[in-house]
């Protein structure tokens, strides 16, 4: 069996993982949103407190937001920040995971409001308060700096560089038709269990309109302080560019015991080129290969077959475009006795219930003009609509659930069972656009 990594490159990845994260300080964080009384031992957030690095918090410039008093004596609660834009507010903490605690609501009006986090990560989805009611809600985020060691960092694309997973904050997106936000509390968690993403642009945080992955959709589906998603995924990447670009490396320098990596790569892998691998052989070794050093560090691995593209034939049935790799995924599991989920046939299920007409909503095929600065049609039949990729997180659950039962345990209680063969109405999601938006496809296909 051919060798995939070179000696020096071996000796480099182990060098790069010997080396130890230092300890970081705890964080705990307070901000009260609005123009009235400030709660004791919370800083005041006005609309114009945009960021600084001096400061280290504050809205981004975009930001378009006024403050509403109602007055009373419960100063948190009793004013809020709002707008009819989506707004941003960034905030400089160390590398980690943060357990985040948002009070939303207006106690003489109506509110609702969607949160994101960094590149657009769903973390609460429509929160709808009614007058006089306000909610607290709260959420784990994972924070990540491209920096391994002294020596070595993640090797990032030049797009990357724009990205808000990579730029040393928690960043939060407010959004909806009437956000109303009266505090924001941070708090480092050093116990919760990571669940490390190694994929492709199927899996990524997608960071701009109007694409999306699964990756960035399954932060809303599991409990506060006991799991947080550090998706490490990236458009165009293989097994072996992942390694060669240190996000491997990245990934098993911050793994603790307890944590999970799930795998899922082919589309990229399949291609003629230097990223390329051969399913039974080549592609089945690099898996091996991750396994093992997840293995090494107390992680617990877990593969996920490769979703389908659309791609119908002439009686609405899915070709198989992805070859052999799906099933080398399977036997590799058997052999390496590894969790599975099977993503291939779960999508192959939920696109043909939806059709060749249905599934276009699950896909990002849009008209001209469809987005600011769109002039040309969009039509991909590999990377997912917002729709799209909510249905294939809930896949996703489906197959945590199955597969990986100590991870399935700190899924949230309010999520419904879900049959891929009945896929939820297109008419009943909702999604508010995030501000940033881009014509430009995704690399790999």
């Amino acid at each position: 069996m051919k060798t995939i990594l070179s000696l020096s490159a071996c000796c480099v990845l182990a060098s790069t993982l010997a080396t130890a994260q230092p300890t970081l300080p705890k964080t705990n964080l307070k901000f009260d949103f609005g123009s009235g009384k400030t709660e004791k031992g919370y800083m005041q957030v006005l609309p114009t407190t945009q960021y600084t690095k001096e400061a280290g918090y504050g809205f981004t410039k975009e930001a378009q937001v006024s403050a509403v008093d109602r007055g009373g004596k419960d100063a948190l609660k009793s004013d809020f920040i709002t707008s009819d834009k989506p707004f941003y507010f960034t905030v400089d903490v160390p590398e980690g995971n943060y357990d985040v605690k948002v009070t939303l609501g207006d106690k003489a009006g109506e509110s609702t409001t969607t949160v994101r986090a960094e590149s657009r990560r769903l973390m609460l989805d429509e929160v709808v308060t009614k007058t006089g009611q306000l909610e607290t809600r709260s959420f784990t985020v994972n924070v990540r700096y491209p920096q391994i060691d002294a020596q070595e960092k993640v090797r990032l694309k030049s797009r990357e560089l724009a990205y808000l997973n990579w730029d040393n904050q928690l960043t939060l997106e407010f959004n909806g038709p009437s956000p109303k936000v009266c505090a924001v509390e941070i708090t480092r968690n050093d116990k919760a269990t990571t669940v490390f993403l190694a994929g492709n642009s199927t899996v990524v945080d997608q960071d701009r309109e109007p694409w999306a992955a699964w990756g960035q959709m399954i932060p809303r589906f599991f409990k506060p302080g006991n799991v947080a998603i550090a998706n490490h995924a990236e458009s165009g990447e293989a097994l072996k560019s992942f390694v060669s670009e240190r996000r491997l490396a990245k990934i098993l320098s911050l793994m603790k015991p307890g944590d999970y990596l799930f795998i899922e790569f082919a589309h990229n892998d399949q291609k003629r080129g230097s990223a390329y691998v051969e399913p039974f052989t080549t592609y089945k070794e690099q898996l091996k290969l991750y396994i093992s050093e997840a293995r090494k560090r107390g992680g617990i691995p877990v593969l996920v077959t490769s979703m389908h593209r659309r791609n119908f034939d002439s009686t609405g049935h899915i070709n198989n475009t992805l070859g052999d790799y799906p099933e080398a995924v399977r036997q590799t599991g058997a052999e390496e006795k590894v969790a599975v989920i099977d993503l291939n046939a779960m999508s192959k299920t939920l696109y043909e219930a939806w059709g060749p007409e249905q599934s276009i909503k699950a896909f990002v095929h849009y008209p001209a003009n469809s987005f600011p600065g769109q002039t040309q049609e969009l039509k991909d039949n590999t990377h997912f609509s917002t729709y799209g990729a909510y249905e294939i997180a809930r896949c996703m659950m489906e197959g945590i659930k199955a597969n990986v039962p100590d991870l399935a345990k700190h899924l949230m209680s309010d999520i419904a069972p879900f049959n891929p063969a009945q896929p939820d109405p297109i008419a009943a999601w909702h999604w508010p656009l995030s501000p940033m938006i881009t014509a430009l496809r995704p690399d790999g296909n």
